[in-house]
Formats: structure tokens, C-alpha cells, sequence
């Protein structure tokens, strides 16, 4: 007799074998344990609770998030065969009526509730009269404060362990440092649970950052260069940035919608959508967008500003190459954007604690900025996940930054900010260090002081450089009351006695053209004819269905069948993604577009 669990991931998903460590997180499951499991986005963590609840007896719940991932996950699990439903505010009574009537008659082999719906005393006597399989956590990192998406509903899932102790619990995340697990494990009363680390490397991420300069001329070029039809998210700061970006990039010719908080709900749902039924479009967005966005063939995520942590450009980076092919994280940076970031953290109303760890944060991320090694070895090294070798695949891997003694430059910027009287920022200093003759620094007798003019060898651009990088190793900080005015930590004490001396890295003054990398490129043009058939097909089918088109199959899965030919429904059926019912529904389907092209 076929291994149950197995059977489920081949015949309902179409898959051979399991990855990394799902098959012991299952079997585990399956036995009734309680686990907490971080396992990278696009580790394949959703099958993780999906098979056990198919192989359990009963309904696993899911307790998710955001409305827009539960129905996303539902439509993709529908398309499979399996029997699931949500329960959430999108639904009438009488929907939701028909939904309650499936779990208590044992129809349903996965229900996904949003926090606060399954808090109602209604709902828990609900699930009480119903036999559960599990209950599945998902982005369980929104239980910590101190994490970027914090629910304060997370909190109260206690209930789950209290009211139903026999029923096994599993919390995911991709994205939980060290104190954010310690917290999900308390909160969420998982101390006996076993503990499941995959790693947190995306191997198939290439990540890089860029200086600003013209920040949206830089993205255009990349885009232009690398990603021209291919979806992707560009994350910006503010809500205006986002409108004025969206803007700019429809006028380039690039299919382009903006998200924020302050959009109407209507409009942000109906942007949403295109974004998952739609191929090639770019999604300008704050980070009131990306979370439990399952769309796979996500090819770039762009940051024009600097996020406020490692653990949200992770958890936004991740948003790219669920698929396991090549994408890209890219993000342009400047001194302003911490200046702008130190502010908000200042002007908020967060408590002194709150605002020490914030701080702290803002500093790991500079770091990763600034770094002259392995990107990737960095921010694993971050979330305790050690690389013992370079990745390969990543702006400082592919291209090694020279660096140069930085030592006597740095010691004229620290001492001009001294002599200035710490009050000035980075424009001011550098008129100052380069000597320049202007009616406010005579006004103000800087052209008397002895750091006036001894940096003429450095341009502007070299001297922003050394001024960001000084931030960033923590010499200079940045004064948040005083306009963006650059101050003097106790650190910077060694370089400017000569005790320590600064190796800095050197800034390129023209980017490096760059190979297009695109997953949708063959060599043979009779493959690129078959792919594109393909894709249209596949969206047809969606379209038919108002589903998005990756829950009929993966890119991935596409491009096994341009690779493959296969010419027989058997062999289509072997093709990794293709289980018993999609088999069932599309293949004659697609057999019929490949015949086409023989």
C-alpha cells in the first residue's frame, strides 16, 4: 500500500518527492505534534499543513491573514481537487451559512479563517461541533511587536492550544529573527513543539543595490534592460512617490499600478487583481502591498527607498522567484532615505524601548547596504543562517567592489563636521571640505575654518560616498531634530586619532551594462513560438474561470512542457505540477497547443 503522504503529493499536487525538510515536518503532523517551521517563501511551506490535513481525518483550519491570500490559496487548491473553502467578510450570510454546513458535515478537507473570524465565540463553537485535522498558523511572525506586519489578533490564538488541546498546531514564517521566534513560540503556547529551520538562502534571488543618482532613470534601466514584459513590485516610501512612480513609468510605456493605503478599497482590490490575472504588470506600491501574495512568476521586486529593516526587505525580496527561477532584488539607496527613515522612527510614538530596537534595525540594514563582501552571506548571517562561501549571485559576488584608504578622507569629513559645529548636513560640508566661495558659508565665517577647501581632490559624488559610509559604520549620526544635520558618535574617537584606519568602498561613476536574464527566453525561436502558445492558452483557461493563470500551472510547469514535448496525456501527467485532477481538466487542453507546434 502506497505511503498516503506521498500519494497525496504526487496524484493531488504532481509532484515526485518532497523538499528540504517537508517530509519530516508532515510525518510529523501527521502523528499529531505541534510544530513551528521557518522555511524561506517559495520553500513550499503550504503543503506542510495541506497534506496532513488530506491525510488526517477532518478539516484542517487555517488561520490566515489577509483576505487576498486565503482566496488565493483556495482557487489553487480548488483547481487540484481539493475540497476548500474561507470563511471571511467578502461573503454573504448565506455563503457563509453553505461554507459552515460543509465543515460540520465532514466536506471540507482545508477551511481558511482570518484571525479576528475565528476569535467570535460563534466561530469557536463552531469548530467545536466539527472534527478538526490541524490548525495551520500561517506568517506566524505577525505575533511579534516587534515585527514589521504585527496583528495584534495574533495574540489571542491561544485559545486555539486551550479550547482544543488534542488538536495538533503548526505556525509558519518565512521571515523571524532570533527575539521574533522567541515570541511566536510564547504567544502561541508552542514551547513542546518541535522546532523546523530550513534556512532562509533564495538562491535563485540575484540581489544588488545601486547609489542613487536619478533613482527612477536607474530602475528604468534596469527594467528596460532586464525585465521589459515581466511582472514585478516596486516598493516605494510614501504614498505620493508611488502615484507620481506609477505615473512616470505608464508614460515609458510600462503597464504600471499604483497601491496604497490611502486608494479606495475597490480600487486597491481591482489593481490586486490585474496584478494576479495579468501577465507583465508592475505593481508600485508602499508596504501596504506583497503579504500572502502568492502570484510565482514575480520576476523583480525594486526598492526606490530603503526599507526599514533586513526583516521587511527580506519578507518584500522574498515577493520575487516563488517559482525557484532567476529574479532579482534591486533597490537604489541614498544618505537622504536614512535621514528620512531616522525622522519618522523619531517622530513616532513609539516608546524609548520600541524605538532603540527600530534604530538598531535601521543600522543592520545599512550595514547590508554598504557591504563590500557577499551580499547573500550577510543577510543569512542576520537571521543566524550561516553560508560558508560567497554565493555567486549577487552585485558584490559578480562584480567585487574595490575599496581604497578612506582613512585621511574620512578623518577631513569627520573633522569638518566637528569645526561646522555638528549642525549641518551633507550639501553644506562638502561646499565646505571642496572650498566652494558662496554667500552662506561667508555669512556663516566657514572660509576661516582650517577644514575650508582641503577636500578639492574628491568630487561631490566621492565625498557623498564617504559621508554615507561613515553613517553606515556608525562614526557619523544622523541629527533627526536638527534637519538632517550630521553629528559625531564616540566611535569615530580611533579614526580621527589615526588609530584606526578605514578601508571605504569605491563608488562606480557609470553602472556597468548588465546581461539580459529573463526566464522566458529560449534559444530556439520554435520554443519561444510553443511557450508564448502556451501562455496563451493557460490564460485563456483563467480567464474562463476568473482565476489567475498561475493556478492552472507554474511557469515552471510550462516550460517543462516546451522542454518535454510531451505528446500523450501519461506523459504529460509525469511532468512535475501536474496532478490526477488537473490532469483530468486541462490536459487534452495543452497536448493539443504542443501537437500544434511539432
Amino acid at each position: 500500500m502506497q505511503d498516503p503522504a506521498l500519494h497525496a503529493l504526487h496524484t493531488v499536487f504532481g509532484y515526485d518527492r518532497f523538499r528540504a525538510q517537508q517530509e519530516e515536518v508532515i510525518r510529523h503532523l501527521i502523528d499529531g505534534g505541534d510544530a513551528l517551521v521557518l522555511m524561506p517563501t517559495g520553500g513550499g511551506k503550504s503543503l506542510c499543513y495541506q497534506i496532513p490535513a488530506l491525510v488526517r481525518p477532518g478539516t484542517g483550519i487555517v488561520v490566515s491573514p489577509l483576505i487576498a491570500l486565503m482566496q488565493d490559496q483556495v482557487s489553487a487548491l480548488l483547481q487540484s481537487g481539493v475540497r476548500a473553502a474561507y470563511l471571511n467578510s467578502t461573503q454573504d450570510a448565506q455563503t457563509a451559512q453553505q461554507v459552515e454546513r460543509q465543515l460540520l458535515q465532514g466536506e471540507l478537507d482545508l477551511l481558511y479563517v482570518a484571525p479576528e473570524r475565528l476569535l467570535t465565540p460563534r466561530t469557536l463553537n463552531l469548530l467545536k461541533r466539527a472534527r478538526l485535522a490541524l490548525f495551520a498558523i500561517d506568517e506566524a511572525h505577525c505575533v511579534s511587536q516587534w515585527g514589521h506586519d504585527f496583528r495584534p489578533e495574533y495574540h489571542q490564538l491561544t485559545v486555539l492550544h486551550e479550547h482544543f488541546p488534542q488538536v495538533p498546531r503548526i505556525a509558519l514564517t518565512a521571515t523571524a529573527d532570533e527575539p521574533t521566534r522567541k515570541e511566536i513560540i510564547q504567544k502561541l503556547a508552542l514551547e513542546e513543539a518541535r522546532f523546523f529551520i530550513s534556512g532562509f538562502d533564495r538562491p535563485n534571488i540575484r540581489y544588488r543595490v545601486t547609489q542613487k543618482q536619478n533613482a527612477r532613470e536607474q530602475l528604468l534601466r534596469f527594467l528596460e534592460s532586464e525585465h521589459r514584459g515581466d511582472a514585478g513590485i516596486v516598493y516605494c516610501l510614501s504614498r505620493k512617490k508611488v502615484e507620481e512612480t506609477a505615473e512616470w513609468l505608464r508614460a515609458k510605456g510600462w503597464d504600471a499600478l499604483p497601491y496604497h493605503a490611502g486608494l479606495s478599497a475597490e480600487l486597491r482590490q481591482r489593481h490586486q487583481d490585474r496584478f494576479l490575472k495579468e501577465e507583465g504588470i508592475v505593481m508600485v506600491a508602499t508596504i501596504a502591498f506583497g503579504m500572502g501574495i502568492d502570484k510565482p512568476n514575480v520576476r523583480f521586486v525594486a526598492h526606490l527607498d530603503l526599507p526599514k529593516s533586513l526583516e521587511a526587505y527580506y519578507q518584500e525580496t522574498g515577493r520575487a522567484g516563488r517559482d525557484g527561477l532567476p529574479a532579482d532584488a534591486w533597490m537604489a539607496y541614498g544618505l537622504q532615505d536614512v535621514i528620512t527613515l531616522r525622522q519618522m522612527l523619531e517622530a513616532s510614538e513609539a516608546g524609548e524601548a520600541r524605538k532603540r530596537v527600530e534604530r538598531s534595525k535601521l543600522e543592520a540594514m545599512l550595514g547590508y547596504c554598504e557591504v563590500t563582501t557577499c551580499r547573500r552571506q550577510v543577510l543569512l548571517a542576520y537571521f543566524g543562517d550561516e553560508r560558508p562561501a560567497p554565493c555567486g549571485n549577487c552585485d558584490t559576488c559578480l562584480e567585487p567592489v574595490e575599496t581604497w584608504d578612506g582613512t585621511e578622507a574620512a578623518q577631513m569629513a569627520l573633522s569638518c563636521v566637528y569645526r561646522t559645529g555638528q549642525r549641518f548636513g551633507v550639501t553644506h560640508l562638502i561646499e565646505v571640505l571642496q572650498g566652494k566661495d558662496n554667500e552662506r558659508i561667508r555669512s556663516l565665517g566657514h572660509q576661516r575654518l582650517s577644514t575650508f577647501g582641503i577636500g578639492k581632490e574628491l568630487d561631490a559624488a566621492q565625498w557623498r560616498s564617504v559621508f554615507r559610509q561613515l553613517v553606515a559604520l556608525g562614526f557619523l549620526t544622523v541629527d533627526t531634530e536638527g534637519y538632517g544635520s550630521l553629528r559625531l558618535t564616540e566611535a569615530c574617537r580611533p579614526v580621527l586619532t589615526g588609530e584606526q584606519r578605514l578601508r571605504l568602498r569605491k563608488e562606480s561613476k557609470r553602472p556597468k551594462a548588465r546581461s539580459t536574464r529573463r526566464v522566458s527566453r529560449f534559444d530556439n525561436p520554435a520554443d519561444e513560438a510553443l511557450w508564448e502558445a502556451l501562455r496563451r492558452r493557460r490564460r485563456e483557461l483563467a480567464d474562463e474561470q476568473g482565476v489567475p493563470p498561475y493556478v492552472i500551472f507554474h511557469d515552471a510547469t510550462l516550460m517543462e512542457m516546451v522542454e518535454h514535448r510531451p505528446q500523450t496525456l501519461t506523459r504529460l501527467g509525469q511532468l512535475s505540477g501536474i496532478g490526477e485532477h488537473k490532469l483530468e481538466m486541462y490536459g487534452a487542453d495543452f497536448l493539443e497547443v504542443i501537437r500544434g507546434y511539432e
